[in-house]
């Protein structure tokens, strides 16, 4: 029986895809295999022995302790592209309601007295003051091509926008899922000197703190509007807020409130609704589950954000799952154990992804828990287990 501890409220469809006669499902549970959560913060949490992998029902894991977990073997999943159509509809919501001065209007609207007749000719009078400008023809820069970065830019593409995109990192995957019409830059710095609209879709990271600064929005154009529903702390919120005061930027729409941000007129900031929306946090949820269960039932890694992607099909046999430091000869060193104790290997695939790596391999006979210790006992080797 596995058991799953789930530290934030889960969507059901998501714990649906658990089987009650093989699993314990639990917001409150003793020695969970994995943890399943969404925004609770893991930092400063004692994660018990127990814990085989975490399972983040969303993109970003800030809030998970990658470094602690790696050095013990435990991958941490998240959920990319789940949320993907949530967030590309609402950084379109943002570039609307900030090119067409929506906040600023409705707010004044709301403010308007006297009679209808006397509302009806002030309208005509104020109306002029809201005056924006439409999408096609702009163009639009997207930071980060993950699964949203590429989804917001071919959406922009379809409204008739240009749209450059800046990612060092994009995948084959996704360099096939974009429009071959979006153009692609070498540089932040490049990206921002062509558009009139800019996206963000990165983790916040060391590299990726106050990605746009003074300097960089000074060298974006004239009027142009900055949207971040990414991370607080990517954008300067500082830089932001006085680049708008001398006129260089004509709005902010992001998604973190703050006393600096939240009076500002020409900003537009929201609760943190980027995934929020039912569809998403079931995508989630549901993506999380799958994920989980084939990591703990055949010890296949997909979408972990520490380790390999790893995914060995089951025959025959019996399945040992290793993860351990990326050095030379490790594979060499488990092979001899599991020779030196007549163990034969049908199959085996081992991956690694920076300083961790990650062994799936199947042998003939069972594996007793005197083989897992002489393997558990080697240099650099972080976790064992049989399935």
């Amino acid at each position: 029986m596995y058991k799953i501890q789930t530290l934030n409220n889960i969507s059901v469809k998501g714990l649906e895809k658990f089987p009650r006669e093989t699993y314990e499902v639990a917001s409150e549970i003793q020695n969970p295999d994995a943890y399943m959560l969404r925004s609770l913060k893991l930092h400063n949490v004692d994660i018990p022995e127990s814990v085989l992998a975490i399972g983040r029902a969303g993109a970003g894991v800030n809030n998970i302790p990658i470094e602690k977990m790696s050095a013990r073997g435990v991958p941490v999943f998240n959920a990319p592209g789940a949320n993907a159509n949530a967030v590309k509809e609402l950084v379109l919501t943002g570039m609307l309601l900030g090119c067409r001065n929506i906040c600023q209007a409705w707010e004044c609207a709301k403010n308007l007295t006297g009679d209808d007749e006397s509302i009806s000719k002030e309208v005509e009078q104020v109306k002029k003051k809201f005056v924006g400008f439409e999408l096609p023809g702009r163009t639009l820069g997207v930071i980060g091509l993950g699964a949203i970065g590429t989804s917001v830019a071919n959406m922009a593409r379809d409204l008739g926008m240009n749209v450059v995109g800046y990612d060092p990192a994009l995948t084959v995957e996704r360099a096939w899922q974009l429009s071959s019409s979006i153009e692609s830059a070498n540089t932040v710095d490049e990206l921002l000197a062509k558009s009139d609209f800019v996206t963000i879709h990165v983790p916040f990271n060391e590299g990726t703190k106050n990605l746009i600064n003074a300097r960089r929005i000074n060298t974006m154009n004239d009027n142009a509007i900055i949207l971040n529903f990414s991370r607080n702390g990517i954008v300067n919120d500082e830089d932001a807020v006085e680049a708008l005061n001398a006129g260089k930027l004509y709005s902010y729409i992001c998604d973190f409130p703050s006393n600096l941000l939240k009076d500002h007129p020409r900003v537009i900031t929201l609760p943190h609704l980027g995934a929020s929306t039912g569809e998403a946090e079931e995508n989630c949820a549901i993506m999380i589950a799958d994920q989980l269960k084939d990591f703990l039932e055949n010890g296949n890694i997909k979408n972990s954000v520490n380790f390999p992607q790893v995914k060995m099909p089951r025959v025959s046999g019996y399945r040992m799952a290793i993860a351990n430091s990326n050095v030379p000869n490790m594979v060499g060193q488990i092979s001899s154990i599991l020779a030196e104790t007549g163990h034969n290997i049908l199959d085996l695939l081992n991956k690694s992804r920076g300083d961790l790596a990650y062994t799936l391999l199947d042998v003939d006979t069972e594996i007793t828990k005197d083989v897992v210790d002489q393997i558990k006992a080697i240099d650099g080797v972080l976790s064992v287990r049989t399935i």
